[in-house]
Order: structure tokens, then C-alpha cells, then sequence
């Protein structure tokens, strides 16, 4: 099996590509608290690596690891650098938080030297060995003179490391695919740094299916209700999840619920105060086996707090936010009213959302903006209890991606056509093509440079689908397709 190779102006990708460039597109936006586990960044930071290159990996570093949630029981990310003497930029227990993690990226200076692999790796067995969460460690070298990595390598793997490699296009290919943890297709990238953005989406969906945690836990819990949260397994087709709970002893007293494959959170209500119960979900699917998730809480004692006592807002984009709120009173409020508007005048718009909501996405937003949102609990009784918080909208995007337009296939031969299309201009780097090729009818991907609108294509499929996909600095946007005569 051979490992993706980029080069400046022509790209070959395995069909993998095209799937991870799905994976991606399809995780939930709650995915960047998805994950627990330890990641390691092994920097060749030798002579043999030039100023350019190493800037480049800092950078896509840094924008690779920027979504994650950090700390314990988050991400854990630590720097050690590969020099003539290794050297331990941050260990993992560093940065709990992107900020300083940023700054500290942009603050490496390079070591220059020999590149001791060997040692660096001996070093990184000693970090990767002290917690039981998932480990990985992300190699990125240009691969020249690695020295004897095979030992230390395959001593990683036997703790548990999954390794993933990013290789400038010279490197040692047969010596990183030994090294690599299997899939290579999608753990293994030769690339030029000029195009390593590109591969930012899919490294990233590779380390978080190796990080990615299943855990059930218990939030806005009161005296008379608890919201039960967990990382979205299955989808609306592939299954559903069972729920049941009850007071710890008491089996006779469960309570169980049938949820949608859909669902990541449910709200209990109607429980006892000051009481402990223990919850069980089990996610069913004829696709796979999950692991049954569990998770213990206690109600508060009986008090007179009231809703909302806590209202945040995350997710911000250029035209929609969220809100949260908490914690959750459903036997006691009747439903929740969330008015917003510009500060310091601007026009008030409201959500309304029922008492076992604790967030909504008020959308329609202007980019750039300050919006006042006050959160209203309604109860039952007639009261009522407001809570406001300033949101900030992001600016809109510098730059849009404009859509292709006018692809054609023309035959040329039995099994070649001639591709064509039109694009704008602005803001385009190259296009990414992909198609079936005969026979075996396994798919092939080319990156083409931004001044070609045609190229040919041979040895296709019979009805073979075509793609032409822009791609940007920013990255990859929506292509257009068509399908080949049979």
C-alpha cells in the first residue's frame, strides 16, 4: 500500500480522501468536546528541515489542534522537538486553554542539528505512559536521516500510541510506513508544505477517531431534575438509544425510554430531592456493538433556587449564536422566552422554547455584532425570572466560495473525456478532481493548479461520476459533478 503523496502542481489522493472529506463534514458541531486523550507533536526541528518548512508545520499545528477543548479529562497537548539533543518545548500538562497554546506554538524557535529521532522517541515512550486515556503521536519531518526508529517505534504501539506521520515529499517512505499505525491511507501524508493545509481536515478527523470519548454525564442537576448528556455514536438510520434509570437499591423503581438515533441529551424530571440515582444508556445498531454508558448523580436538597441562575453563550458565527441556560426546572416552569437585540437600539426579536430546553440557536444575526439576550423563565405559578448576557457575532468571512459552473465531459476516446469547466478567479489556490476508474472501479483524486479549466481523464468507468471541487486557502469548497455516458 502506497501513502498519499502531494506535490505543487499535481496531487494524487486515494478514494479515502473523498471519505474522509465526508467524515468530517458529517461531525456534530459539539465534536470539538468529543474527545479525551493525550496528543504528543514529535517536530523534526533539525538542519535538514529548512526556516520555511518548519514554519509551515508550526503552523499547521496549530490550526490543526486549534478546535479542541483542553485540560484533564479534554485534550492534553505537549511539543518535543527532534534535535541534534531532543528537547521538551511543553509537556501535556502545560495549557488548559487555546490561548496560551497558541502563543506558545508561535514562540518555538528552531533547533537546528542532527535529526536524533531515536532519542526523542525513547523520551516520548517516558510521557505517553502515565495516564490510561488514548494516546497519539503526530510526527511531522521531512524524513531525511531518521536513524534507528523501528524499536522505540514498535515499543510506542505495544503502550497503546497510535502514531500518525505528516512527511515533506522527500522523505524516507519505506522507513515511515513501517512506523505508521495502521490505516496508512488516512494516518500517513506525504506532502508539500506549500499544500499542507490541505490535509488539515482529514488529520483531524483521524486523530478523532482515535480520541473520541463515549461517556454518559449528568448536568443542571437540582433538587427535582438532572440533564443527561453524551457524545453523539449513532445516526437517524443507523439505530436508537435506550435509557433507564433509578435510586441506587431500588431496581423495581427503573424508569426506561426509548431515543431517537439522533438524540445526545435528555432531561429527568419529576426526581427526588437529595437523592442518589444511577443511569444506564445503551446506543443499539445493526452496524456495530456499543459499550453500555453509565453515570451516577445526586438531586440537590429542596431549595428555592430559581431558573435561569446561569446563561452563556458559545458557538458564535458571522450570523448565529447559541444560548444556553440552566439549571433545567421542567416541573416547575412553564416554558422559557428568549428575547435579543442590538445593543444599544436595535429592534428586539424573541425564541420561545419549552421548559426542558436549556439552549436554542438564535440565528439571522448581523456579522460583527453585539447583541443583548435576556433569558426568561415563565413558571407555572405566574412568576417570572429574567437573566441577560452580551453576545458577540464573528465578522463575516473575507472571502466567499464561489461555485463552478459549466462542467462538461466530452468523450474522447472508449474510456477517456475530456473534463472542462468554468470558475472565478478570486481567491482560488487549485481544483480538486475525482472519478472512477475502470474495471476495478476504485477512485482516483488530482489537484490541479487554479489556471486549468480542462483536463483528460483515461481508463474511467462505464457511467463513472466526475467531480470538480474549488479549493482556497481557506479550504475546500462545494464542487460540482457529472456522470459519464455508459
Amino acid at each position: 500500500m502506497r501513502m498519499k503523496t502531494i506535490w505543487p502542481a499535481c496531487v494524487f489522493l486515494w478514494a479515502t480522501l473523498q471519505r474522509g472529506i465526508l467524515q468530517v463534514a458529517e461531525l456534530p458541531d459539539s465534536v470539538w468536546n468529543c474527545c479525551e486523550g493525550d496528543i504528543l507533536v514529535l517536530l523534526d526541528s533539525s538542519g535538514s528541515v529548512a526556516n520555511y518548512e518548519f514554519s509551515r508545520m508550526l503552523g499547521f499545528t496549530a490550526k490543526l489542534l486549534r478546535p479542541f477543548s483542553l485540560g484533564r479529562g479534554h485534550v492534553r497537548v505537549g511539543l518535543l522537538q527532534v534535535g541534534t539533543a531532543p528537547n521538551l518545548e511543553f509537556g501535556l500538562d502545560v495549557h488548559s486553554e487555546q490561548r496560551s497554546l497558541q502563543k506558545a506554538l508561535l514562540g518555538v524557535a528552531q533547533l537546528q542539528g542532527s535529526t536524533n529521532t531515536e532519542a526523542a522517541l525513547r523520551i516520548a515512550q517516558r510521557l505517553l505512559t502515565e495516564t490510561r486515556v488514548p494516546k497519539v503521536l503526530l510526527w511531522l519531518t521531512d524524513g531525511v536521516e531518521l536513524g534507528k526508529v523501528d524499536e522505540p517505534i514498535a515499543q510506542l504501539k505495544a503502550q497503546g500510541v497510535s502514531v500518525l506521520i505528516v512527511s515533506t515529499v522527500h522523505g524516507d517512505y519505506q522507513v515511515l510506513q513501517r512506523a505508521v499505525s495502521p490505516p496508512l491511507e488516512s494516518h500517513l501524508y506525504s506532502v508539500d508544505m506549500d499544500n499542507i493545509d490541505i490535509i488539515t481536515e482529514e488529520m483531524r478527523a483521524a486523530i478523532i477517531r482515535i480520541i473520541r470519548a463515549e461517556r454518559l454525564r449528568a448536568t443542571d442537576v437540582t433538587s427535582h431534575s438532572a440533564v443527561l448528556q453524551w457524545r453523539p455514536v449513532l445516526s437517524t438510520l443507523s439505530g436508537y438509544y435506550e435509557l433507564w434509570y433509578n435510586t441506587i437499591g431500588n431496581a423495581h423503581a427503573e424508569a426506561r425510554r426509548i431515543l431517537p438515533g439522533e438524540t445526545s441529551s435528555v432531561a429527568l424530571t419529576e426526581l427526588q430531592p437529595q437523592t442518589t440515582y444511577s443511569a444506564f444508556l445503551r446506543p443499539e445498531s445493526n452496524q456495530r456493538l456499543f459499550n453500555t454508558l453509565t453515570v451516577s448523580f445526586t438531586t440537590l436538597p429542596a431549595s428555592d433556587l430559581l431558573s435561569p441562575a446561569v446563561v452563556s453563550v458559545s458557538e458564535s458565527g458571522a450570523r448565529q449564536t447559541r444560548v444556553s441556560w440552566g439549571p433545567l426546572q421542567p416541573a416547575l416552569v412553564a416554558r422559557y422566552n428568549v428575547e435579543y437585540g442590538v445593543i444599544p437600539s436595535g429592534a428586539v426579536s424573541s425564541v420561545m422554547a419549552q421548559s426542558h430546553q436549556n439552549s436554542t440557536v438564535l440565528t439571522n444575526l448581523e456579522p460583527g455584532t453585539q447583541y443583548l439576550v435576556t433569558v426568561s423563565a415563565l413558571y407555572k405559578n405566574g412568576k417570572e425570572r429574567a437573566m441577560s448576557v452580551k453576545a458577540c457575532t464573528q465578522e463575516a468571512p473575507a472571502e466567499s466560495l464561489p461555485a463552478l459552473s459549466d462542467l462538461q465531459l466530452n468523450p474522447t476516446a472508449h474510456d477517456e473525456v475530456q473534463v472542462e469547466w468554468k470558475a472565478r478567479q478570486q481567491g482560488l489556490t487549485g481544483f480538486w478532481l475525482s472519478w472512477e476508474k475502470g474495471h476495478t472501479h476504485s477512485s482516483s483524486s488530482i489537484y490541479l493548479p487554479p489556471s486549468s479549466h480542462s483536463t483528460r481523464l483515461t481508463h474511467l468507468a462505464p457511467s463513472s461520476r466526475v467531480c470538480v471541487s474549488p479549493v482556497y486557502s481557506s479550504g475546500r469548497g462545494e464542487g460540482i459533478c457529472c456522470t459519464t455516458e455508459k
